[in-house]
Order: C-alpha cells, then sequence, then structure tokens
C-alpha cells in the first residue's frame, strides 16, 4: 500500500515541471486586438475611387415601390452625434438633449445595386441634420453608402430642408473590409484647415444626390408635417392659422 502511494506521489511530481511549461505557451495565444483608424479628412487614392464609384452608381430616376415608411419620434441623445469628427466645430452640449426626428424609407422596384434609400431628419435644439442611406440588395463588397450634412445656425426645420444644405460627410460601409469615410474638417488653434480641394467633386457628388432625393422623397412636405404630430415639439405648439377676417362693407353716403 506505501509503494503504491509513493509512485501515485512520484507521478504528481513529475506533471507539475510539464503544467510549469505549458503555461507561457497559454499566455502566448491570446487573441491580438487590431484597430483600423479612419483618415477622414484626407482618404487615399484608392478610398476616392470607391466613393466615386459608388456614388455614380446612385439611381437619378429611381423606380419605387409601391411599399413604403414615414415615422417619426422622440430620442434621448447621451453621445455625439455619428456625423462628428474632431475637428469640427458643430457644438456638443455636455449633458444629455433631446432630438425629434422624421425617417422617410422606400424600396426601389427594379433589380439594381441598391435596394432601398432612408432618409432621416434629426433636430436636438442646437443641430439639424439630414442622413441618407442607401442599402445594397447583394452585399459581396459594399454594404451601404451614406451622406449626411448638418447646420445649427437655421432658424427652423422647414427651412433646414428647403437650404439644400450641402454634404459634409460621406460613408462606404464595407463587407469585411474597413469603412471608407470622407468629412468637412477644420482647424484647430494649433492648426489651419486641412486642403480639402482635391476631394470637392465628391462633396458636390454628394451633395447632387441628396438635393435630387429630397425632391424624390417628398422631404420639403412630409418632414415639417410629420414633426408637427409630435407632442411637445415647437411646430407641434404653433397655433393653426385661421382666415383672415373679411373687411367690413362701407356704407355708401
Amino acid at each position: 500500500m506505501l509503494a503504491k502511494l509513493i509512485l501515485i506521489l512520484a507521478a504528481f511530481l513529475l506533471a507539475l515541471p510539464a503544467v510549469s511549461q505549458q503555461a507561457p505557451e497559454t499566455a502566448s495565444t491570446q487573441p491580438q486586438v487590431k484597430v483600423n483608424m479612419l483618415n477622414v479628412c484626407a482618404p487615399s487614392a484608392e478610398e476616392q475611387k470607391e466613393i466615386s464609384a459608388a456614388l455614380a452608381r446612385v439611381p437619378k430616376e429611381p423606380l419605387f415601390g409601391s411599399d413604403f415608411e414615414i415615422s417619426h419620434g422622440r430620442s434621448t441623445l447621451t453621445d455625439a452625434p455619428n456625423f462628428l469628427q474632431p475637428g469640427q466645430s458643430t457644438h456638443i452640449p455636455g449633458e444629455a438633449s433631446v432630438a425629434l426626428y422624421v425617417r422617410i424609407r422606400r424600396e426601389f422596384s427594379v433589380q439594381a445595386l441598391f435596394s432601398s434609400v432612408q432618409y432621416s431628419f434629426s433636430n436636438d435644439g442646437q443641430n439639424m441634420v439630414e442622413t441618407l442611406v442607401l442599402h445594397v440588395r447583394d452585399p459581396k463588397d459594399l454594404i451601404q453608402l451614406s451622406m449626411e450634412d448638418s447646420a445649427s445656425a437655421i432658424s427652423s426645420p422647414e427651412a433646414m430642408v428647403a437650404a439644400n444644405t450641402p454634404a459634409s460627410r460621406i460613408r462606404l460601409e464595407r463587407f469585411g473590409k474597413p469603412s471608407i469615410a470622407l468629412a468637412r474638417c477644420s482647424g484647430t488653434e494649433n492648426a489651419p484647415p486641412p486642403d480639402q480641394s482635391a476631394y470637392e467633386p465628391l462633396f458636390r457628388s454628394a451633395s447632387e444626390v441628396l438635393v435630387s432625393y429630397r425632391t424624390l422623397l417628398g422631404v420639403r412636405r412630409t418632414v415639417p408635417a410629420e414633426l408637427a404630430q409630435i407632442p411637445g415639439s415647437p411646430a407641434a405648439a404653433k397655433p393653426k392659422s385661421s382666415k383672415p377676417a373679411a373687411k367690413p362693407v362701407e356704407e355708401k353716403k
């Protein structure tokens, strides 16, 4: 019995070095985390080509299906909007704010690169943002194309949607690859704004798409009407205009 116990103890002690030798190998097999930083101020020449190609394939005279979606609501914001990037001068409130939004969605009825388009308008009292997103029908490389514009000095949503504000951000979401983005970048206290003149054709193309789809989706009419239905919105608080009173008939002398 004692001999058997000694053999078991010896086997246990022999196994200890093997465990200690395997510990460093286990630690070295931990997966590495790779972070991709987007250069939104100066995309490469190849990335510019991809942005240009995606914008060129947006239908200029689309045929929409009969199905559509229009929604509105109220959302509490705790983070900076997606269109903002370091270096932009748009004001971000330090505390949570409330945004009123309107969304319009239409389906393309024929086989094309894109299957649907969604427009959204958001107003948090400080910034008004328009976003247009086109979803790809059969994602292989490109998943979706989005364009955004924003303004903080426009008096009302009606003025915003009628102003044809130019695009300030373009983004491509790609399948299995990092995203590509181009944004308007401003200077800082220590550095002047970067020279983005080479990207003006891309910003101009995106702005033309926004102008076209504001009309195609009836944005100028739909956004103010939907905002007026949200309880507590400034548009809902406005009294309905009444017909002017008829002028009194002057008596003949």
